[in-house]
């Protein structure tokens, strides 16, 4: 996260706080705000497709940077976490305040709702103390003139010393404005004169004595009165970043040291205790924001959510919450496995059909038969069963969810699932991750990153793999279908058939749960943190925006990823199918070595060498047993159920390896691109090996006791 600088012959290349080179023609501009104010609709609305994201340095919380012009000007703008205070509590606060205070940009625009604007003043009101240059936006303007709230925006800019745009971010109303604004701040066109909130006379006189010398040894990098603050409040991490950014230890001046030992002791004198201090400050703050908000803001109707909070009432509730939270989920999984058929089996002819003309190339090129099996048996139809299992589920599921999302039920999962995670010593917000791990493990593993606590973020990657994604439904349905539902009879087929799978999803949401707590009383031991959860407003979703943001961001993003694992196991498929040795393939050697074990956990060597080499992509896991069985030396599927039950009939399939195959699906190491994922976003090796192991080991554990019972009883 080193601030550093080069001349170079147009300009001067800064290397920025987000780790990326711009040159200082580029006006860098931070985005900040609360969540859940549309502050990401405005960064879209301006950037457009000219942006990218990744990773914080030495974080795992993404940002997003876009490019926009205006006038005469190119803006770099950083879209920083949202969050409540800049007090540090959490890691989006840390790096929120830490980019406000050492990314050096050229103007924040902290975003602001319209609808609750006193608690969004708090976060204006910390970031005017860090930066004087400083624009509010206030957003969703249309929501508050729906709820006749009237702001007048011009006296709020005088009490604030800044620039105040209202603006609706959705229909691009104001952001001209806004930059405009933002524009005049950059360049210094507008004499700021941010208003400075009065604390207590104690602290006050606290400030005074740090502010002259802090002043002296700063020399203008910072703002001197918000430095005094928080070495009064004892930051141990600020000061260590307050001295990489000056370039010496601030500690080191023994006048400082002198002077800080007398601060702290007046306010000891004055009855304000080091663990009180904070507590002051951010009272004061609350204080202001009421104060501005009283002079600025009018309500003519007081009961303007009423509606959202009749809604609340029931989903929400303790008696209503939970089943109609699992009756949406049903949903959105019928939705997701019943439309996702057609289009699905429209891929594969196509793709087919793309066989075939590629095997006449390779007839009409004289190709070896070999090369021929490489690359169209092996790597072309791998990388086609991927494409069009993976891709129309994920194309159906991340909409829906995103529909959530933009509708503001998503806080309200958290909310209904929170005490549930708590006694597991986990986070409340590993219920929405959870919930994304339903549509790919790999997009819910990339979704913790909301969790605050590094340690339980870390929980909810370890056990994202324990909820079903839609590659491992296609394996759930058809065994679930052909030893469960079939043994039902009639009528009773599919319902016995949809009871199986649920009965296997609660069993994924209850091993989270149970693992989540092992894991946090052993390899990760703590209490559960509390977090803020705030229950946005209900809001008219955006089909547009969200089929854009949901395939781009997330459908695609994890496609990419499987492709690129896929393509190579292909390769590896097709030589263990057709290599032989002796009069068996590498393939039969591997399953013989594994069956004895295999036996073990109710399954046998080709189902759990169908697994293994599975590992790209759980879709491709029945193709691979049914290319085992039938010994064809490639990928294949049947056209019917009915062929798949006679097939796997035949080779000693009975109730219980239909069961132990289907707990297995659910609880086995993740897919190449979860781990992928993982290895990403824990930068660790050694908790990616035990993502895999953990998850592994619970599958064994569950089908050996599972399988040992029934033989046990008799029962097969």
């Amino acid at each position: 996260m080193d601030l550093t600088s080069r001349s170079t012959g147009t300009g001067v290349l800064v290397n920025d706080f987000t780790g990326h080179s711009l040159f200082s023609e580029d006006k860098v501009i931070a985005l900040a705000g609360n969540p859940n104010v549309g502050k990401s609709t405005v960064f879209n609305s301006l950037t457009g497709l000219n942006q990218h994201t990744g990773n914080w340095p030495g974080k795992t919380v993404s940002n997003a940077q876009g490019k926009y012009k205006h006038k005469d000007k190119n803006f770099i703008m950083v879209d920083i976490p949202g969050t409540y205070s800049l007090m540090a509590n959490s890691c989006e606060e840390e790096i929120a305040r830490d980019f406000i205070c050492f990314g050096a940009p050229a103007a924040t625009v902290v975003v602001a709702d319209a609808t609750c604007l006193e608690r969004n003043l708090n976060l204006v009101l910390q970031t005017l103390e860090i930066t004087h240059r400083a624009v509010v936006c206030v957003n969703l303007i249309d929501e508050a003139a729906r709820k006749k709230i009237s702001i007048d925006f011009d006296k709020l800019s005088i009490l604030l010393g800044v620039p105040v745009i209202p603006t609706n971010a959705r229909s691009c109303k104001g952001l001209e404005k806004l930059m405009d604004a933002v524009y005049d701040v950059a360049n210094g066109d507008i004499p700021a004169a941010p208003v400075q909130i009065t604390y207590d006379p104690v602290i006050e006189e606290s400030i005074a004595m740090l502010q002259p010398i802090i002043c002296k040894l700063a020399a203008g990098k910072i703002n001197n009165r918000w430095a005094a603050l928080k070495l009064l409040d004892g930051d141990a991490a600020m000061l260590a970043l307050l001295d990489k950014h000056l370039g010496f230890n601030l500690m080191d001046n023994l006048e400082l040291r002198e002077l800080l030992l007398l601060a702290k002791e007046h306010l000891a004198e004055n009855g304000i205790k080091a663990d009180c201090l904070r507590d002051k400050i951010v009272s004061s703050i609350v204080t202001a924001a009421e104060e501005i908000t009283k002079e600025t803001v009018t309500c003519t109707n007081m009961q303007y959510n009423s509606t959202d909070r009749r809604l609340d009432s029931i989903l929400i509730s303790r008696v209503f919450g939970i089943p109609i939270m699992l009756c949406l989920l049903a949903v959105i999984f019928w939705l997701t496995i019943a439309g996702a058929n057609v289009p699905s089996g429209l891929l594969s002819d196509l793709f087919s059909l793309i066989e075939g003309k590629l095997t006449s190339f390779f007839i009409w090129a004289g190709a070896p038969q070999w090369l021929h099996g490489i690359v169209i048996l092996g790597i072309y139809r791998t990388l086609a069963w991927v494409i069009s299992v993976m891709l129309p589920p994920m194309a159906i599921f991340f909409p829906l969810f995103t529909l959530l999302e933009d509708l503001g039920y998503l806080p309200r999962v958290a909310f209904n699932l929170d005490n549930f995670f708590k006694k597991a010593c986990a986070h409340g917000k590993q219920a929405l991750t959870m919930c994304m791990g339903f549509g790919c493990n790999a997009a819910g593993v990339i979704g913790c990153r909301i969790i605050d606590s590094p340690r339980e973020r870390l929980i909810a990657i370890l056990t994202n793999v324990f909820v079903p994604c839609n590659g491992r439904f296609p394996t759930l349905i058809a065994i679930g279908t052909i030893f469960i539902g079939g043994t039902a009879g009639g009528a009773f087929n599919s319902i016995a058939s949809t009871l199986a799978l649920t009965a296997i999803v609660l069993l994924g949401i209850l091993m989270t749960l149970l693992v989540s707590k092992l894991i946090s009383k052993t390899i990760l031991k703590g209490l559960p943190s509390s977090f803020t959860l705030e229950l946005p407003p209900y809001r008219k979703p955006q089909v547009g925006r969200i089929i854009i943001r949901s395939i781009l961001d997330r459908t695609l993003f994890v496609l990419g990823r499987a492709v690129l694992i896929a393509a190579p196991a292909g390769l590896v498929i097709w030589i263990l199918a057709n290599i032989t040795v002796g009069d068996m393939s590498l393939l039969t050697h591997a399953a013989n070595f594994l069956d004895p074990f295999a036996r073990l956990l109710g399954l046998d060597g080709y189902i759990l060498m169908a697994f293994v080499l599975g590992l790209p992509a759980n879709e491709i896991v029945i193709p691979i047993l049914i290319m085992s069985y039938m010994a064809s030396g490639s990928l294949m599927e049947l056209d019917q159920l009915s062929d798949l039950r006679q097939l796997l009939v035949a080779q000693g399939w009975t109730w219980l390896t239909g069961i132990c195959v289907m707990l297995f699906s659910l609880m086995h190491f993740p897919c190449g691109t979860t781990l992928w994922t993982i290895k990403k976003e824990t930068q660790s090796l050694g908790w990616t090996l035990a993502a895999f192991a953990i998850p592994t080991a619970a599958g064994i554990l569950v089908c050996f006791v599972v399988a040992s019972t029934a033989r046990l009883l008799g029962l097969v």
